[in-house]
This record gives C-alpha cells, sequence and structure tokens, in this order.
C-alpha cells in the first residue's frame, strides 16, 4: 500500500509536457511584477518601511526642531571635529578656524561635554554640533571619552582624576580659552563634579582696609584649569546617589528590591556602584558622595562649585527609569513642585517648570535623632545656589527611554529632547 500510494503521489506530482510548457510563461509574467513591485517599493515604499522603526515626531519636536529645519534650509555653518591630544573631541566651527587663519580670535569659551554611565563622546554628538552652530566665534565644545564603556565602572574618584587630566591637556592644547563650562549627562555629573574639584584653583589677594593698619584677604571666585568659571550644568544626574527610596525608579520604591540592589550593586557596576550607594569606605573613610558636598584638604568640592556663574540641574519629572526627580534636581520630597504647577511653554515644550537660583531655607532639621546621609547631601550641595528645569515627556513618543532623550543621545531615537538642548544654549551664559 505505501508503494502504491508512493507511486500514485509521483504520478500526481509529475506534470504532463503540455501543462509544463503552458505555465512557464505564467512563471515568467510573476516574475515579472515581482520584480516591477521591489523597484515600486525601492522608490515610494522604502523610506515608509524605514520610519516604522524611526520614533514619530510628536508636535513637540516639531517646534523643538523649528531652528535646526530653518538652519537647515539655509546655509548651515560647517562643523569641524579633530581628536584632541589628550583624548576625546574638540568640535568648533570652520567659520572660526577660517578666521583664526586671516589673523583673528580663536573662540574663548571651552565647553566640556561629560558622558554617563557606559556611554561615549558620541552621546553629546547632537548638542555640541548646536553648539558650534549656534555659537560658532563663542565656543569650542570638547566631548570627553576618557570614561567610556566598561571604564564608567571604575568609579567616581577615578573617572573624576581622568576627566581632570583630560581638561588640562585640551587647555594645554586651545591656549586661546579663557572661560571654561560644564555640560554633563547622568553618571557625568558625579564625574564633572569630582573633576571641578581636583581643577579648582583659589584666588585670593589682599584688600587694604580704610583706617586700619591690617590687611583684609578678600576672598574672590576662583578659577578651573586656570579659566574662568562659567556654566555647570547636568542633566538627569544622581546627585544624591541612588540608594533612596524610588531614587532609582524601574525598582517601582519597593523596599526589599532597593536592598538587593543596593548589596549587588557593586557585582554589576563594579566601584561605581558602591559610590552611588553609598556603600564605600575606603580606607575607613565616609563615603564618597557624602565627601563631595563640602571642601576638603586637597579637593575643594563646594568652592569649585561656588565658582561657577551658573549652576542648573535639568531633571525629569517623569519616566526617567534610571535616575529619581529628587536626586536629579537635588530636592527633598515636599519641595517637588506639584502636578498643577507644572505648566508648557510653547518654544520648549517638553520644560514644565524652571525654578531660578535657590540656596538652603536652613529649615529645621527633621527627626534630629535619626541620621538621613541624603538630607546631608542636601544641604551641603544647597549652600551654593542652584536653577532647577525639570523636563517632562510624558505625552512623546520617546517617554519610555526619557534618560537618553533628555540630552539627545540618538536624533534618531530621542529626537524629542532638541527643545531641552536649545532652552540649555538659549540660557548659557557665554
Amino acid at each position: 500500500m505505501i508503494a502504491a500510494g508512493a507511486a500514485s503521489m509521483g504520478r500526481a506530482a509529475t506534470p504532463a509536457p503540455g501543462a509544463q510548457s503552458s505555465r512557464l510563461p505564467r512563471a515568467v509574467s510573476r516574475l515579472r511584477l515581482v520584480l516591477r513591485s521591489s523597484e515600486a517599493a525601492a522608490r515610494s515604499g522604502s523610506k515608509r518601511w524605514i520610519g516604522c522603526f524611526r520614533p514619530s515626531p510628536s508636535p513637540a519636536t516639531a517646534a523643538a526642531g523649528a531652528a535646526v529645519v530653518k538652519e537647515a534650509k539655509g546655509k548651515r555653518p560647517e562643523v569641524e571635529v579633530e581628536p584632541a591630544r589628550g583624548g576625546g573631541e574638540d568640535v568648533w566651527s570652520a567659520d572660526a578656524e577660517t578666521e583664526v587663519a586671516q589673523g583673528g580670535a580663536f573662540p574663548e569659551h571651552l565647553v566640556i561635554m561629560v558622558n554617563g554611565l557606559v556611554g561615549s563622546a558620541d552621546d553629546w554628538k547632537f548638542a555640541a554640533e548646536q553648539f558650534v552652530r549656534r555659537m560658532p566665534d563663542k565656543v569650542i565644545v570638547h566631548r570627553s571619552q576618557c570614561n567610556s564603556a566598561t571604564q564608567t565602572f571604575d568609579g567616581v574618584d577615578l573617572m573624576g582624576e581622568r576627566l581632570a587630566n583630560e581638561v588640562l591637556s585640551v587647555v594645554e592644547q586651545r591656549r586661546g580659552v579663557k572661560k571654561i563650562s560644564f555640560v554633563a549627562h547622568s553618571l557625568g555629573g558625579l564625574v564633572a563634579r569630582y573633576a571641578i574639584g581636583r581643577l579648582y584653583e583659589p584666588n585670593s589677594r589682599r584688600k587694604s582696609s580704610g583706617g586700619e593698619s591690617r590687611d583684609d584677604v578678600v576672598h574672590l571666585n576662583g578659577h578651573i584649569a586656570g579659566l574662568e568659571p562659567m556654566n555647570f550644568i547636568t542633566f538627569a544626574s544622581p546627585h544624591l546617589g541612588s540608594s533612596g527610596n524610588k531614587q532609582l525608579p524601574f525598582l517601582c520604591g519597593l523596599p526589599f528590591l532597593e536592598r538587593r540592589a543596593s548589596e549587588a550593586a557593586h557585582l554589576i557596576v563594579g566601584r561605581t556602584g558602591k559610590h552611588l550607594f553609598l556603600t564605600d569606605n575606603d580606607d575607613g573613610r565616609r563615603p564618597l558622595l557624602l565627601r563631595m558636598v563640602d571642601d576638603s584638604d586637597d579637593l575643594q568640592f563646594r568652592s569649585a562649585l561656588r565658582s561657577f556663574k551658573r549652576r542648573v540641574a535639568y531633571a525629569n519629572a517623569n519616566f526617567d527609569h534610571m535616575v529619581g526627580w529628587r536626586t536629579s534636581s537635588i530636592r527633598r520630597q515636599h519641595e517637588l513642585p506639584k502636578h498643577r504647577l507644572l505648566v508648557r511653554d510653547e518654544k520648549y515644550p517638553h520644560i514644565v517648570y524652571v525654578e531660578k537660583e535657590v540656596t538652603d531655607n536652613n529649615e529645621t532639621k527633621a527627626h534630629a535623632d535619626h541620621y538621613d546621609p541624603e538630607e546631608e547631601m542636601i544641604r551641603g550641595l544647597t549652600q551654593v545656589p542652584w536653577e532647577r528645569v525639570d523636563v517632562s515627556f510624558q505625552k512623546s513618543t520617546q517617554r519610555l527611554v526619557a534618560h537618553n532623550t533628555i540630552q539627545v543621545k540618538s536624533y534618531w531615537l530621542n529626537s524629542d529632547g532638541a527643545d531641552v538642548i536649545n532652552h540649555m544654549m538659549d540660557n548659557f551664559i557665554v
């Protein structure tokens, strides 16, 4: 039976010679139709197919990117990128280089951009180019590369030392610069704070007091790497660490998960994890983040911050799964703006709240018998005034990656953050 069935199947599968010859033209016709369809798809449908993988721009993006679109229609200033001698990349305008060649002055303002955890210099590509195109004769941007990928697991202190050395190398190479600013994302904000503590140079002079025989020492704002400090700006940086409740939002505020994260962080991200969760005690010293809110003998963290004309903390009010709102905005829970106070600006549709410079209000300590390291860090950091800018991508299709969207890490995936970058540049002190 099996043999008979096989024979019958074989007979059914073997077409008659006439049928085979009649099907051949039909197959050729179908092949031509498929080829025509493929060509049509290449001409008209490929962009739609690629668009499936590109986030659709929201109205906010259209408003935020208006300046970029207008610039694209006109003549866009060319951007020059050159590897820096000490690492990283320097970005400046080709127009500025031409002016220097003709005997003009090189841009005087050096902007240092610092990436976050497992990041690289490419993370600031969009913002760096916008800076140079907006202020071609004023700024030169250095995208730091000394702490990239797994190097960000080495700890805030070691990364800060590397960044400080890289900055000194850039300043040595670009002798025409006179001012310096820092723009940092996520963990890069802590690294930048450590680096400026290392680079800070106090500046004091003696001023004769009228009617008195002795001189009074007047302390002036110091310098950073020998340059005048201007702006210190962070984006979604965990200034208070990640150990507090809901400071690492993807843990959903569950105490047992937060305890496990604190215990296992060093197994995942090395010494950096210990610093973020305040579990480090190198040589019996206090956790590094607690020491970084004040001056010490060899590192002037607070004085370095005070030397800048502006300190700004951009913070995601929601949908940031890596850094909580309190830690990135350096606030207590009750100080966070209420939802009813959040507003929307047509020019900056994702900027929902702006708080001008505020220092510690010296409110009385609650539960004086209970030590709270987060409270100590807030009090230390707010001894110098900070501007807070709260950001929300709640209505954006890119809200689930808000931690990267706030800096426009990749324009394809994070373009809705362009208005936040524009806000930073519009308020930048040159």
